[in-house]
This record gives C-alpha cells, structure tokens and sequence, in this order.
C-alpha cells in the first residue's frame, strides 16, 4: 500500500506554508533543549578552563561550541521574542543587561587575566615562556650544549632542523604537543 503524503494534494502556496510550519515547528521544539545543552557544555568548560584544567581538550570544545550556541539562542528569541520584549521593558532586567555590558566593556578597557600574566599559576607562564626559547638558549638550563640537546630531542622522537627553532616549533613539527616537549625535557633533567 502506498504512503500518503498528507501535502502532495495541496496547491503550491499551502504546501509551502505547511512545510514552512512543519520547519518552524521542528526548530521551536529543539531550540531550547539544545541552548540548554549547549550552554551546559559551556559552562562546565569554562569552569575547567578558569582553574587551568584540560586546556588541551577544553580550549576548542569551548570556543566551537561558544559559537554554536549562537544558532539555538537566536532561535529562542525567535520564538520567545514576544514575552522577552514585555520583560525587557521592566527596570530590574535593563538593569541586569546594562551590568553585564559593563562588566564586559571593563575587561575590553582594561584587559582580561592572560594578557596581564595575573591569575595563572607562574610555574605556567615560566613554562610557556621555556617553550618559546629557542635550543640555544634553553640548553645552559640543562648544563647541556645546543648540539647535545638536539641529540637528546632527537632520540625522543623530535625533529629538529636547527638549534634556532623554539620548543614550541620543534613540537609541531614533530607532530607532538607541548606537553610532550615538556616530558622529553623533564626526562632528560631527572
């Protein structure tokens, strides 16, 4: 038995407005179970990235899925723009709205924690600045000459074309993470 297409017997203009409903449906119903979602994931990240933990997994996790949660947040204004706009126009959710911009223009002005060095451990900023030394000059750390270094770096796997390039350049062009780098290094002071 054949199955029936309840909008193939339809002039053109109804099937177009019933598939146009049939969409608005689907995305309605989704919208705000997927923002919740979303937000979720986000937040769990953004706790994990404030104490420095998982950056590696975290970081993009974070920032994909922070721009992905555009689509189901438009989407939820969409459809809740009518009782959003009613409360909107009430002095206490103006106000939350005007705190929170400010609180954002403030790390715009003044700069957010990365780019001041301040709250991150400094073992992290010692590390990160290590990484971005070249051989040549992190190899008097370990009381080892540059030559002696690439010969250490080498035997754990990395590919080093000149005692000019940073740890953090000799890891990706091994294929291999800081962290990695970071390992080797730690290996070969212990």
């Amino acid at each position: 038995m054949k199955a029936l297409n309840p909008v193939a017997g339809l002039p053109r203009v109804a099937r177009t407005e019933r598939m146009e409903s049939a969409m608005k449906s689907l995305l309605f119903r989704y919208a705000t179970p997927l923002l919740t979602g979303l937000f979720l994931v986000i937040l769990v990240s953004g706790v994990a990235l404030f104490f420095h933990f998982g950056r590696d997994v975290f970081e993009g996790m974070h920032k994909w899925l922070g721009l992905l949660l555009i689509v189901p947040f438009a989407l939820h204004l969409w459809r809740n723009w009518k009782p959003m706009s009613i409360y909107l126009r009430k002095g206490s959710a103006a106000l939350g709205v005007l705190v929170a911009v400010l609180v954002a223009t403030g790390f715009v002005v003044f700069g957010g924690e990365e780019e001041h060095g301040r709250g991150r451990p400094p073992q992290f900023a010692l590390a990160e600045f290590v990484m971005a030394s070249s051989v040549g000059e992190v190899a008097p750390i370990f009381d080892l000459t540059p030559a002696e270094l690439v010969g250490h770096l080498a035997d754990a796997g990395f590919v080093v074309w000149d005692e000019d390039q940073t740890l953090n350049d000799i890891a990706a062009a091994s294929g291999r993470s800081a962290r990695e780098m970071s390992a080797a290094l730690a290996e070969e002071r212990g």
